[in-house]
């Protein structure tokens, strides 16, 4: 996967936050298969309402996906977008060198 600086900018913004870092960091814990909207509001002591709008915002800069399960709102992290993140962090890392 191929990212453009804005799209490494997006996602570093979106993870610069507290509650955003504390949510993506629950999720890649939980592997592939997420977990619910209630789930992570529990774990996190957080308002179901201000859960709401952080995950919208990892959303958008493709960190989570949300997936509707009957009445159940589950996320996951988008691993790919998660890896592409790191790696163009990543890249070219000591200018080649043996870090």
């Amino acid at each position: 996967m191929s990212l453009s600086k804005i799209d490494v900018v997006a996602a570093l913004v979106a993870l610069a936050h507290e509650r955003r870092l504390s949510v993506f960091r629950l999720l890649v814990q939980s592997g592939p298969d997420g977990l619910s909207a209630g789930d992570i509001a529990a774990r996190l002591k957080m308002q179901p309402s201000s859960l709401t709008f952080h995950t919208q915002k990892l959303a958008q800069a493709k960190l989570l996906k949300a997936e509707k399960i009957e009445r159940q709102v589950i996320y996951s992290v988008q691993l790919p977008m998660m890896k592409a993140v790191v790696g163009y962090l990543t890249e070219n890392c000591c200018g080649g060198a043996s870090c």
